[in-house]
């Protein structure tokens, strides 16, 4: 699945991921392949990601990464998910 991540900025992140655990206004939650189209409110928290393929946009200083596993603090935002591409648009 493709995940988009944009910020008033810039364009973070795009590139093909396996999981995505967002910071949702009911807690935590996890999106993976075919994955039922959701569209939610993110809040304070931390966006995490692993890469499946290289990416084709990544800035790399925005991230840190622990094992395989990107991780961006966020303050809030929506993610919106549908046919496997997963767009988010943070502060």
């Amino acid at each position: 699945m493709v995940l988009e991540i944009v910020t008033p900025e810039a364009v973070l992140y795009k590139g093909k991921v396996s999981v995505v655990t967002l910071p949702g206004a009911k807690g935590s939650f996890q999106i993976l392949e075919n994955h039922a189209p959701i569209v939610s409110l993110l809040e304070k928290g931390t966006l995490s990601f692993r890469e499946s393929e290289a990416p084709t946009i990544c800035v790399q200083e925005r991230f840190a990464q622990e094992k395989g596993e990107y991780t961006l603090p966020i303050e809030e935002g929506v993610v919106e998910q549908q046919e496997n591409k997963i767009i988010v648009l943070a502060q």
